[in-house]
């Protein structure tokens, strides 16, 4: 059963990846770069990682999923992973993943984000709490969709279109922003209905992995 809780929770996972992982993949994703040219065409743009990096991060996570449970103990896996990138003057813009189909399995319990390479400045993770209502949608779930007894949800902004956009709902509410830089290496798991972002890279490129946390396993 789905809580509240686990999908406002977040949790860190220091050495997620372990320094020969870590160089590893910086080598994967340069081969990958240079043999694809892949360059987003948007503000965070997602590529889904080579199947080796794959490999590498999934075990990872199911080396690391008893940490994770302690904060969000419906998790069971993680899904394909994607990588992005960002560089100076971008940055991810305040949002929330959210629920989709909180009835149907598997279901998004959280996010989790693995940086692969530090940008020289700025490009921190964070969150922001509100006491406002503006982030609800006023729904609720309960036992028959998986979730504890009167679940709230949350708004919810897919990545597909990029987070330019701040829709009216988000923008102007009143919120602290709480900052949590990670060092490469270090994974950062978050609720899927934490309000997040990524502050504005000021030099250098920010390059990170990300996937969804699932309570049940998903068609890969």
């Amino acid at each position: 059963m789905i809580h509240l809780t686990e999908t406002l929770a977040l949790q860190s996972v220091e050495e997620f990846l372990t320094p020969a992982e870590l160089g590893q993949l910086v080598k994967i994703m340069d081969s990958e770069l240079a043999a694809t040219g892949w360059k987003p065409r948007r503000q965070a743009e997602l590529l889904r990682a080579p199947g080796l990096a794959q490999e590498i991060l999934r075990s990872a996570t199911a080396r690391a999923l008893h940490v994770l449970q302690r904060a969000l103990p419906s998790v069971a896996t993680d899904a394909r992973w994607d990588y992005t990138e960002l560089t100076a003057g971008q940055h991810i813009p305040t949002h929330v993943d959210g629920i989709p189909d909180p009835a149907v399995a598997p279901r998004r319990i959280g996010r989790i984000g693995v940086v692969l390479e530090d940008a020289g400045e700025g490009g921190e993770f964070y969150i922001e709490t509100t006491a406002g209502p503006a982030v609800w949608t006023g729904t609720v779930v309960g036992e028959a969709e998986g979730y504890a007894p009167g679940t709230p949800l949350t708004h919810r902004m897919p990545h597909l279109g990029g987070h330019e956009a701040v829709p009216a709902w988000l923008r102007g509410i009143d919120s602290t922003r709480w900052v949590t830089p990670t060092r490469p290496g270090t994974a950062l798991a978050y609720g899927a209905q934490v309000l997040h972002g990524v502050q504005t890279v000021r030099a250098g490129k920010l390059r990170k992995f990300v996937t969804d946390l699932l309570d049940t396993p998903a068609r890969r």
